[in-house]
């Protein structure tokens, strides 16, 4: 419950410094970037190395990869018959493919289904959402941004991204344990990062980008929030008869909102900014009440 009102007091102290004008407008770029280059690789350096592995790694790595594809699929054919733009396409497939499964998706799945969720949730935002982001996710922002010239420029925005560094380093030091000191150094930068990307958000909310946006912010959230988590459900429950706890909170990751991260590095490949702070911000308050209704359901 704690972390829960951590993130909703950080977003209202960012919609609250916009507003009060205590802060410069270039703040949400600085945070941004102090997220990617500090909080999101001392996050990753820690929960690898200690990530858990069992039997059931297979099936929950491939969920989240599978939804951020659907994601891709979808909205590519989509974007051919409502016309959008690029900029717009490549968002909704990073908002829509990839969920906040860690900082929002942790204490959600704490409160619904105890301790023992938690290892299937870390199995799936570390194996399955942050792995897309850095490979995938990528990819696609520079795929849909103007700013990329090609494959080469790419492939070099992925080398260079701190976090997928972050992760090749972790996975290297799997067999070595890390001195106390240092795992304490990498757990206070971690944590930085849900309170400074809810501030940078909130900072950037303007409700009034809803008149242009109300269409494909409600297509968008309506594949996270529903459609995707529907499609894992068939998969899991239905066509491969899978039961327990690993199943619905793997369903239960799917719904969570528009993941932060993904929204981050959207707007540094300038992919439709005003659409995906909607998102995030929309996304986050809408989930309440959704993930409870998953949650409801699948009890059944």
């Amino acid at each position: 419950m704690s972390n829960l009102i951590l993130l909703i007091l950080c977003f209202l102290f960012g919609v609250i410094l916009r507003r009060t004008g205590r802060l410069p407008t270039e703040t949400p770029l600085v945070l941004n970037r102090f997220i990617l280059n500090i909080s999101m690789p001392a996050l990753v350096l820690l929960h690898v190395h200690t990530m858990p592995l069992g039997s059931e790694i297979g099936v929950v790595m491939a969920a989240g990869w599978l939804s951020f594809l659907l994601a891709a699929g979808f909205f590519v054919l989509l974007a051919r018959w409502l016309k959008l733009t690029r900029a717009t396409t490549g968002a909704l497939i990073l908002m829509a493919g990839l969920g906040n499964t860690s900082f929002f998706g942790f204490p959600m799945i704490e409160a619904y289904y105890g301790q023992a969720g938690l290892v299937v949730g870390i199995l799936y935002d570390q194996l399955g959402s942050a792995l897309v982001l850095f490979t995938l996710g990528m990819v696609t922002a520079g795929i849909y941004s103007a700013t990329d010239t090609g494959w080469r420029g790419i492939v070099g925005r992925i080398v260079l991204f701190p976090p997928f560094i972050a992760l090749l380093l972790a996975l290297l030091l799997r067999t070595t344990e890390y001195p106390v000191w240092l795992g304490e150094v990498l757990k206070r930068l971690g944590d930085t990062l849900a309170p400074l990307a809810l501030v940078s958000v909130g900072f950037q909310l303007h409700p009034g980008h809803l008149a242009g946006n109300a269409r494909n912010l409600a297509i968008g959230l309506g594949f996270k929030l529903i459609l995707a988590p529907l499609i894992m459900a068939i998969l899991l429950l239905e066509l491969w008869g899978m039961k327990g706890l690993t199943p619905q909170v793997t369903i239960f990751e799917a719904a969570m909102p528009p993941m932060i991260a993904a929204g981050i590095v959207a707007t540094e490949h300038h992919l439709d900014p005003e659409l995906v702070n909607l998102m995030v911000s929309v996304g986050l308050v809408l989930s309440f009440f959704t993930l409870t209704a998953w949650w409801w359901w699948m009890r059944g």
